[in-house]
């Protein structure tokens, strides 16, 4: 790989205090191409992150220091539209999903995460940024006057 083809490859931070967790998808993550920065604590994240060109976060949800949840709502005040992914144990039980959580995808830690998560990642990283709501009616509405 030359050096040109490094600057562009994409860059996933992932959040996890479980090593194993953090370790395995790290792995599978990594096999795939991504550049992949860990952090063991969404303290150790929020160090990371504002720093580094981060193009998708996959976070746990229990963790010790702050829960997925309020990690996600500091990662949107610093970047607002890097792609999340939330991964939890705890998913059905404490009714966890996108419109509660504000990530992108919510996932359930079990036998069949490492295909969720890379189709999750994949789809996410693949996807056309959409403009913010009231970006398109004022675009609406200029078109309109100059016609």
């Amino acid at each position: 790989m030359d050096d040109s083809s490094k600057k562009h490859t994409t860059t996933v931070l992932l959040v996890d205090d479980n090593h194993d967790g953090l370790s395995a998808r790290k792995h599978v993550l990594g096999e795939l191409g991504y550049r992949i920065l860990t952090a063991s604590s969404a303290k150790a994240a929020l160090e990371i992150f504002p720093r580094e060109a981060v193009d998708l976060v996959v976070t746990d949800y229990k963790m010790p220091d702050m829960s997925g949840i309020e990690l996600i709502q500091k990662l949107r005040a610093v970047r607002a539209g890097v792609p999340i992914v939330l991964i939890s144990g705890f998913v059905n039980v404490l009714g966890l999903d996108e419109h509660t959580t504000g990530a992108d995808v919510v996932m359930m830690k079990n036998s069949a995460e490492v295909p969720v998560l890379v189709r999750s990642v994949q789809r996410l990283l693949n996807r056309k940024p959409r403009k913010p709501v009231g970006t398109q009616r004022v675009e609406l509405r200029s078109k309109k006057k100059t016609v």
